[in-house]
């Protein structure tokens, strides 16, 4: 008995949906399931780490229904995350494309250090040497050598 029941719990059991009205997936499966990966790919404006998909803020439940809208229009994943991308810009996109801006910023860190060791490397040549002890200052380092 235990079993039959654990068996129907499980068949019962679905994936859980971001989407709060079951009204709101497009009837077409194959449609949806666009719609879906198109969505898991940007990015919730509200929560920011999470995609319009996994996210349940009401910014992203609009933009689900845009991104819905599109696809039942027939436009392709390109023209529905270019028209994402003019609206809201690259930060949309959880995967921003890589150009000179973003690798940039990927580097920036390393550029940074970069340019303090050559910093601290030019500021040590320029400081003059220093003077050479005098009779007395070596025979007291050598006393204390000594010690």
């Amino acid at each position: 008995m235990m079993r039959a029941i654990l068996l129907v719990l499980l068949l019962l059991a679905r994936p859980a949906w971001a989407i709060s009205d079951p009204a709101e997936a497009l009837p077409d499966p194959a449609a949806e399931a666009r719609a879906v990966e198109i969505g898991s790919q940007l990015r919730c404006l509200v929560c920011q780490n999470e995609s319009i998909e996994d996210s349940g803020a009401d910014l992203a439940r609009d933009l689900r229904h845009i991104v819905r809208e599109h696809v039942a229009k027939g436009e392709t994943d390109a023209q529905i995350t270019a028209w994402m991308v003019a609206r809201y810009g690259d930060f949309v996109l959880l995967r921003p494309k890589v150009t000179w801006g973003t690798a940039l910023l990927w580097a920036s860190p390393v550029l940074a250090l970069l340019v303090a060791g050559g910093l601290a490397l030019g500021l040590r040549r320029r400081s003059p040497p220093a003077a050479p002890l005098s009779a007395e200052e070596q025979q007291r380092l050598a006393r204390l050598m000594e010690s």
